[in-house]
Formats: C-alpha cells, structure tokens, sequence
C-alpha cells in the first residue's frame, strides 16, 4: 500500500462519519420542507429554526427540482439575502442529486466567497407521491466540523518524485562542480554527527551545493536552525548547543548514523553529472531524503537506503 492510498482510505473514512453524522438531520429537514415547496416564507423559517440550533451548518437552502434556488441562505444570524432565483445546476456538488442520489456530501472544495475548503451536503426532497420535488442543501466550512478522523500515520514506504523538467532536459549538459561543504565534507558530517547525538538534532538536511544545513531541534521544533559552511566546518558550534543525550524517540540506530552519512558522500561524488544535491535524515521518523542533480528526489526509510549501494543508483 502506498502512502497516498493510506491518505486516501484516512480522508474517505472521515467522509463516511461526517456524512453519517449529517445524514438523520437532513432526512428530517428534508421531510419537513417537502409539503412547503411553493411557500418561500414558510420554507425560510423552517430553515432559521433548524440553524438556530445547527452546530455545525454555515449555511441552509432549498432548491426546485430544477436546481434553482427558491430560499435565500439561512445563517446562525439570519439570512444572506438575494440568493432567490439563483442556479445551482451546474454545481459540482449538485451533479449527483440531479442524476437520482438520494442524499450525499460532496468532494471538498474551496468556497468562492471566503476561499476556504468547504462541503456540502445535499438531500432530495420529494412530494407525496415519491417523485423528486427540490433539493435541500447545508454548506459546512471544513475549520467548524467536528474532527471524526483518526491521526493519519505516514507510511515508510519508498517515494520517488520527478522534479522539474527543464532541469531534467539538460541533466547531461551539466556537470558537479566542487562546493566548500565537498572540500569539507568528513569535517561536516562529523559535525552533523555529534550535533544529532549529543545535542538534540532530530532532524538534519544538508544542502551540498549551496554548502549549508538545516537543522532542528527536539527542545525546540517548531523553528530550525540554518549553519553555514564555516559553522559546520567548526567544531567550536557545537558549544552553541544544550548537551543532551540521543533523543529517546529516535528509531535510527545511532551506530548507523555514520552509515548513512558516509552513503551521502558517497552518492555526491559518485558521478560528476548525476549527484546528490541535498539529502536529509529524521531520527524520529527514520526516513531519508534524496534531491539529484537531475532534479529527481527519493524518501525512504534509512533501512531500506542502507541496503541500496552506489550501483544500484547508478548503475554498474
């Protein structure tokens, strides 16, 4: 299973309890709406009343059965007047209703007013002899929902993303030219080294060709850190930051902390055209990070990298 199928199942899940959570109000709504199709007024209060007590609905409205709008939007304030007479038929989220789906919630999708992703669930309503008649309709801006969805864990698993084209187009007119983190480069990682294991780095990406690092920290990951080629090549940074032991939550071995970094060089000066640009290690979450010269970038578990050698990159 890919990581973006498991996002996928996390997102449809939470749309399957949301809906379930709507579906007995908007069947209710519906059913008391549907004697007053041809009385505006009657259908409005009807609206105000449910919103009045509507924990999460934004706005409320009825349509005919030809997806025009026969109440203005009702709000926990209110109305939004002059939505009388608007047409909704060729809304993406009214396109099922109109071919026959009894009730359903739409794809999100940014609001045209407040630019924000929204919902909308839609229910049909229907006469006394079961034939469609209208369409009630509830907007629901994402941020007022309640959460339904369980935390969504990131699969490990291996993610190869091709970069930008017209780099990839004159890959081989190019060639590595020697930046001051190569020059320094043993000195580097056994700054990085000591950096993540004994003073708190959980996360390191080094930028070769730029000759810098992005660093953050366990006491404070919220913001990062950005060195230098003459900080990381100075041992004396070291004193910049608390002593503290490897972080408890790392996955990553520390024995192979040096494995991976020695990996890193060796994909650097592999090949002169295609070269490790950046390359990035999360203890905590164990996974590596690959940007190429090509523009190409991986992200792996350290494991599954430490088994990959320079041919398999490469080739022979």
């Amino acid at each position: 299973m890919t990581s973006k199928t498991k996002l996928q199942k996390t997102v449809k899940k939470q749309r399957a309890a949301l809906k379930e959570l709507l579906s007995e109000s908007m069947a209710e709504l519906a059913a008391a709406c549907a004697g007053e199709m041809n009385n505006r007024q009657v259908l409005e209060d009807i609206l105000a009343k449910e919103m009045a007590s509507a924990d999460y609905c934004k706005y409320l409205w009825v349509l005919d059965k030809t997806g025009r709008q026969l109440t203005d939007n009702a709000m926990r304030a209110g109305f939004k007047h002059g939505q009388v007479g608007r047409d909704r038929a060729a809304r993406p989220y009214l396109q099922r209703a109109l071919k026959g789906e009894d009730y359903y919630l739409s794809e999100a999708y940014i609001s045209r007013n407040r630019k924000r992703p929204s919902l909308t669930a839609v229910k049909i309503i229907y006469d006394k002899n079961g034939h469609v008649n209208g369409y009630l309709g509830a907007d629901f801006d994402l941020r007022e929902l309640p959460n339904t969805a369980e935390d969504y864990k990131n699969e490990k698993n291996w993610q190869q993303i091709k970069g930008d084209p017209a780099i990839r187009s004159s890959l081989f007119s190019q060639q590595r030219t020697e930046s001051a983190m190569d020059a320094q480069i043993d000195n580097v990682f056994s700054v990085i080294r000591e950096l993540i294991l004994e003073h708190g780095v959980f996360h390191a990406k080094l930028h070769f060709s730029s000759s810098r690092a992005t660093l953050w920290l366990v006491d404070n990951p919220f913001d990062y850190q950005i060195l230098n080629i003459d900080e990381l090549s100075d041992p004396d940074i070291c004193l910049a930051f608390r002593r503290q032991t490897y972080f408890d939550k790392a996955i990553v071995d520390a024995k192979n902390i040096s494995l991976v970094l020695q990996q890193f060089k060796d994909l650097r000066f592999a090949d002169e055209t295609i070269y490790l640009r950046a390359a990035s290690l999360n203890v905590v979450n164990g996974m590596v990070g690959l940007n190429f010269s090509c523009d190409g970038s991986h992200y792996m578990h350290y494991e599954e990298f430490l088994e990959k050698n320079t041919t398999f990159w490469f080739g022979g």
